[in-house]
C-alpha cells in the first residue's frame, strides 16, 4: 500500500468545511481511492435519507452501481445489515452456499463480484451510510485493508458530520435531496453523451467527470447542462476552458 498515497487521501477526506463543498464528488473520491489504495474492484457509497432509507450516492463502477440498484430494489445486502446493525459485514463467496441475501448475491455474481464487504459509516451510535467493497476473486479481504477501509470509512463519517454540526441538520438533509437529485441527472446525462459519443455508460461519466473537474464546475451543474441543452456532448470533450453554452 503507498503510504504517502493514503496519507494525502486522508487530508482530502477531511477537507469538508468548504463553502463550495460537492457531496456528490466527495464520496466518488472516496470510492475511486479504496479502489486505488486497497486489494479490491469496485466502491460504493450508500448515505442515509432523513427517513433512515439507505440512497446509493456513489460507485467507482457501473458494475457496483448495477449491483447497488438491485440491493434497493430487493430491501436486501450486506450494505443494509451493516448499517442496521452498525458492524462490518462480509462474506468471502457469493457463489458458496448458505449466501443471507441470494437475490443480491445473484446480481454481484453477474456483474462480476466474487466477494465482498460492507463497512459502517459510523461514529459512536450514529450511523449515516454503508461503504461496500467488491472483489472479483473469492476470498477474504486483508485484515490491513479491512482496517484502512473502516478507518476511510471513519474520516469520511467524520468530516460529514463536522459539516452538518456547521451548516445545521436541514441544510444537509437539502444537500442530500440535491445530490439525489443530481443522480438522477447526472444518469440521463450518462445516457445523452453515451449516445451522442458513441461510447459506454463508464466511458460518458469519465467525460462529464472530466470537464467538470477541468472547467472547476460541480458533477451534477454539468450534468444539468448537457441534459438541458446549454452544453454538447461534443464540449465535454473539447479543450479546457471557459464552459461555453451553444446548445446541441
Amino acid at each position: 500500500m503507498d503510504d504517502e498515497r493514503l496519507m494525502a487521501t486522508f487530508v482530502e477526506l477531511a477537507d469538508t468545511l468548504t463553502d463550495d463543498f460537492d457531496l456528490i464528488e466527495f464520496l466518488h473520491l472516496l470510492a475511486d481511492r479504496c479502489v486505488e489504495l486497497l486489494d479490491v474492484d469496485a466502491a460504493a457509497l450508500l448515505l442515509a435519507d432523513q427517513h433512515a432509507e439507505l440512497q446509493l450516492i456513489a460507485t467507482s463502477n457501473e458494475q457496483a452501481r448495477l449491483v447497488e440498484l438491485c440491493q434497493s430494489q430487493y430491501d436486501e445486502g450486506p450494505g443494509l445489515e451493516a448499517f442496521r446493525t452498525g458492524a462490518r459485514v462480509s462474506n468471502a463467496d457469493l457463489a458458496g452456499a448458505g449466501v443471507p441475501w441470494p437475490r443480491f448475491a445473484s446480481a454481484a455474481l453477474v456483474a462480476g463480484f466474487a466477494a465482498v464487504d460492507a463497512l459502517p459509516m459510523r461514529l459512536r451510535t450514529e450511523v449515516i451510510g454503508t461503504l461496500k467493497l467488491f472483489r472479483s476473486r473469492a476470498g477474504e479481504l486483508s485484515a490491513d485493508a479491512l482496517r484502512t477501509g473502516q478507518a476511510l470509512a471513519d474520516v469520511a463519517t467524520i468530516g460529514l458530520l463536522q459539516q452538518r454540526s456547521i451548516r445545521y441538520h436541514e441544510i444537509v438533509a437539502e444537500q442530500l435531496r440535491r445530490a439525489l437529485h443530481s443522480r438522477v441527472v447526472i444518469e440521463q446525462a450518462k445516457c445523452l453523451v453515451a449516445e451522442r459519443l458513441g461510447v459506454d455508460q463508464a466511458g460518458a461519466f469519465a467525460v462529464l467527470r472530466g470537464y467538470a473537474r477541468d472547467h472547476h464546475r460541480k458533477l451534477g451543474d454539468v450534468a444539468h447542462a448537457v441534459v438541458t441543452g446549454q452544453t454538447s456532448a461534443n464540449d465535454l470533450i473539447g479543450t479546457p476552458g471557459p464552459a461555453r453554452n451553444p446548445g446541441w
